[in-house]
């Protein structure tokens, strides 16, 4: 009885109407809020030209808006930036991008962005507020690769887009480690008509030269490995007998590849086969190349060796260093050679710091540093190469980038500072006379003309091109690293063995 009155009751066709309605307002909501997440994309999306790759969190793109790619110690010159840039009006400016790993992981390489950065903004104000209101006036913006330089393509592509209206990009700078990604990028950049000026890459063969015209369009004010190389055996004058080369076998990376080479040159007929290790896939992982060193160095210890020679990164380096100042035969000194990587280890936390207490010198070939250009008693600049004047202006400028002093010893502001002047200088000489801005590829050919009177008076030294964009006989700080950490200047060396000419005209190729 009950059953048929609750049939007859409870689900009269009204009832069961209203049941499915309620049950479609239930349910159509969260099913309705379904359908339309399926069918709308993710917003991927960090700022203006920036967003995260499928299967990244890393903002990758580039900007000039003020925005940090979620880097806090970016964040007050990435502001100051964005305040130059809201001063230009439309149409009055071209676009100069920094190519850099901004989103990296790696101690070292975080205070490498932040001083190019710093270094870059400060060329940036001079050249829009204290260049005789030369024009145009310059627009800068970060471009970020990812961490290893993994997302260079995304960052690259961003910026095929941005050489006409209304950002005019005419040059790109940073491209700062010599890497199979960033030699992509190069050539990705060069092969779209876009100027490129590296900052810190100094392998020979992301360089054009003689017969190999690979990246049309690229700059460096950075000597190569090659030009390290020599700078260094004209400073040491090393004796060859007793000395030995330690170096990285992986291969694929340019740095490395290329000052292995330029070291083993200039160690003919030394009597020590090289000394072997294999450093990571990624070379700012630790690995377990400690473990290799450790071996390496008793080796070292039955040799006559004197010198070492080291081809590898700075992880390797400090791991190294660690190693040879815990060596079994501590009474024999020993001097340590190696490329511009070195001056990474003056911020590095985990290297051991008593080990150069105990007869080991360090030294390197560096791109720039703050004493170089500065008389000090006993050690006057030289005459050509450079000057006091140039540097004095840079460290006005570069003041300006941080409410806290700017830390120059790694010489990685300078270097940026003076590859921004390099990209004004190029795109001010191909404006036009009454033009707003260059085209394209005006900018492009103007580095067979960076020389004599046109040189870059360069804050590192005088930037002289070839007429394949490489510094001609460019100045190489000699640096060691001192026992409390710091980075000490040595001296001046030189590729070609002496100071170039007033004239500062590199001879003829071959």
């Amino acid at each position: 009885m009950a059953h048929r009155l609750r049939n007859r009751y409870l689900y009269t066709p009204r009832q069961k109407l209203v049941a499915l309605l309620v049950a479609l307002v239930v349910l159509g909501v969260p099913l309705g809020y379904g359908i339309k997440s399926w069918l709308t994309p993710e917003d991927r999306s960090c700022a203006a030209g920036v967003a995260r790759p499928d299967g990244s969190d890393e903002c990758v793109g580039v900007n000039g808006d003020g925005y940090a790619f979620g880097v806090a110690e970016l964040g007050e010159v990435a502001g100051l930036i964005r305040r130059e840039n809201e001063t230009l009006k439309p149409d009055t400016y071209a676009t100069v991008a920094v190519l850099l790993p901004l989103t990296s992981t790696d101690p070292g390489m975080r205070t490498k962005v932040l001083h190019e950065l710093q270094g870059a903004y400060a060329l940036q104000f001079r050249a829009n507020h204290e260049s005789n209101s030369e024009t145009p006036k310059i627009r800068l913006v970060l471009a970020n690769t990812g961490k290893g330089n993994s997302y260079w393509a995304d960052a690259v592509g961003r910026l095929k887009l941005m050489t006409g209206a209304p950002d005019r990009l005419r040059a790109v700078t940073g491209v700062a480690t010599s890497s199979t990604e960033i030699r992509e990028a190069v050539a990705a950049l060069t092969g779209a008509g876009i100027a490129v000026v590296g900052t810190t890459i100094t392998a020979d063969d992301i360089a054009n030269g003689p017969g190999a015209n690979r990246y049309p369009g690229l700059a460096r004010v950075s000597p190569t490995n090659s030009d390290e190389a020599r700078a260094l055996a004209h400073f040491g004058r090393v004796n060859a007998a007793k000395a030995l080369l330690v170096e990285d076998t992986r291969t694929g990376d340019h740095y490395t590849d290329t000052l292995k080479a330029a070291f083993a040159a200039s160690l003919k007929g030394a009597p020590y086969e090289p000394q072997l290790f294999t450093s990571p896939p990624d070379p700012t992982d630790e690995g377990t190349t400690a473990n290799t060193f450790r071996q390496i160095t008793h080796l070292i210890c039955d040799t006559r060796a004197e010198t070492v020679f080291f081809a590898g990164r700075h992880t390797q380096l400090r791991q190294f260093i660690n190693a040879l100042g815990a060596r079994g035969c501590a009474e024999r000194p020993f001097t340590i050679l190696t490329g511009d990587e070195g001056s990474y280890l003056g911020a590095d936390a985990l290297l051991n710091r008593a080990a150069l207490k105990g007869r080991l010198t360090v030294r390197y070939a560096a791109l720039a540093h703050p004493d170089a250009w500065r008389p000090a008693p006993g050690r006057p600049v030289p005459a050509t190469g450079g000057s006091a004047v140039a540097y004095q202006t840079f460290a006005g400028d570069v003041a300006r980038a941080s409410a806290k002093p700017v830390a120059l010893a790694d010489g990685q502001a300078i270097i940026a500072y003076d590859a921004m002047a390099t990209a004004v200088h190029a795109i001010r000489q191909a404006t036009p006379d009454k033009a707003a801005y260059p085209e394209l590829a005006d900018v492009v050919s103007q580095w067979p003309q960076v020389k004599g009177s046109l040189r870059v008076e360069g804050a590192s030294g005088w930037i002289c091109l070839d007429n394949y964009g490489n510094p001609y006989n460019k100045a190489v700080p000699i640096v060691e690293l001192a026992q409390d950490g710091s980075q000490r200047f040595v001296a001046i060396a030189w590729p070609e063995g002496k100071p170039p000419a007033p004239a500062c005209l590199p001879p003829q190729a071959g």
